[in-house]
């Protein structure tokens, strides 16, 4: 039996007996994978989540691809404004979220998410877009969430496009992703693949704002021989990239990496969410997680064609934003991608907010992401 047909299976099986058994289904649950995009699940969403200016919305599974090839089911949801579309259909943002978690309590479909996000989302509402808003494999879906393994994010965002449209009708083809950190890192895969995997749909571009990218770069100095350093965040971060690398490659040697306080902080990460993990990995520092340094080993070699950011496929335009106080994803991350993109031919739009942070610099990109955007779409 090959892994794709025992995925299938397992799949199949945990949607119809996990936690969403026993909701109200479009369909059954399917027994065999279906092509990218197939919905298996459209179900309302409860109204207290919903962004201030939704009409309707709905949450979805479906399948996409994961970085390997192999299907895979995403959840996400779907929030058409209120109103009436305009000729030829809602245009579409497809937002890709930052960090929340790995584990399925985390998806922001049925957890809900942060009052910044939810802000930030109702802004693009009011300028008439639909949102389709994708959880990401893993998360509410058979196996962990890979965090940080780009293109399984990207098809996950384009996949949710192509669902949403097969249930609304009110959806138009043109569409635009945005996400932030994470999703901003993930956004940037997307515009590498968005035309050459989805070509039945009118990509527009992307905005990327405060974007996770040279992880793999950062990662080779981080080791026991790192002077500590004093942010739970950052720790908290690396739990999840250990795990996210483990559940996209299983044949990498975690264990062989972490000291015994690693392996626990590590284990509780694949549960909670990144407000408590952060919480619990508060006087935690990044070095004390490791035994050995993430420059020897397979780390690198494994983590590279997983979370390095594509050099070319760029054939929309592509905004970037960076605050200059960003502790989450710091300002010379970003810089690097800017300086490999423009050397390979690339000519991102950039917008460097100072003294903005991580939030603040989403929240100061709108200022020039929403007519960036309604170029796009006009």
């Amino acid at each position: 039996m090959t892994r794709r047909t025992v995925m299938t299976l397992v799949s199949a099986a945990l949607l119809a007996t996990g936690p969403l058994a026993g909701t109200a289904l479009a369909d059954p649950p399917a027994t065999t994978a279906g092509a990218p995009g197939t919905v298996v699940r459209d179900e309302a969403l409860p109204q207290q989540l919903w962004i201030d200016g939704t009409g309707s919305a709905r949450r979805l599974t479906y399948w996409t691809l994961d970085s390997s090839g192999q299907p895979a089911l995403s959840t996400g949801a779907i929030f058409i404004p209120a109103g009436t579309p305009p000729p030829g259909g809602w245009p579409v943002l497809s937002w890709e979220h930052g960090t929340v978690g790995v584990g399925d309590d985390c998806a922001p479909s049925t957890a809900g998410r942060a009052d910044r996000d939810m802000g930030f989302l109702a802004t693009w509402m009011k300028q008439g877009y639909a949102i389709v808003a994708t959880d990401y494999i893993g998360l509410g879906t058979p196996g962990m969430h890979a965090y940080l393994d780009g293109r399984a994010e990207a098809h996950a965002a384009i996949d949710m496009v192509r669902a949403a449209r097969s249930v609304e009708d009110s959806l138009a083809a043109k569409w635009v992703a945005i996400g932030q950190s994470q999703g901003g890192g993930a956004t940037v895969f997307t515009a590498s693949l968005a035309t050459g995997y989805a070509p039945e749909l009118d990509y527009r571009g992307a905005v990327a704002t405060g974007p996770a990218s040279n992880i793999v770069d950062a990662a080779q100095f981080v080791g026991p021989q790192l002077p500590p350093i004093p942010s739970s965040h950052i720790t908290a971060y690396a739990t999840y990239v250990m795990n996210g690398l483990k559940a996209a490659r299983p044949d990498f040697d975690l264990d062989s990496y972490l000291t015994p306080l690693g392996k626990q902080l590590v284990t509780e990460a694949q549960t909670l969410c990144f407000t408590p993990l952060a919480a619990a990995a508060n006087g935690i520092t990044l070095n004390q997680l490791f035994s050995r340094p993430l420059s020897e080993g397979d780390f690198v070699a494994t983590a590279r064609p997983v979370m390095d950011v594509p050099l070319t496929g760029y054939d929309r335009p592509l905004f970037i934003g960076q605050g200059t106080n960003d502790t989450d994803v710091p300002a010379p991350l970003t810089a690097k991608l800017v300086a490999d993109l423009v050397a390979n031919g690339n000519h991102p739009e950039v917008h460097v907010y100072p003294g903005k942070d991580h939030s603040g610099a989403m929240l100061a990109s709108l200022a020039d992401s929403v007519p960036f955007v309604a170029r796009l779409f006009a």
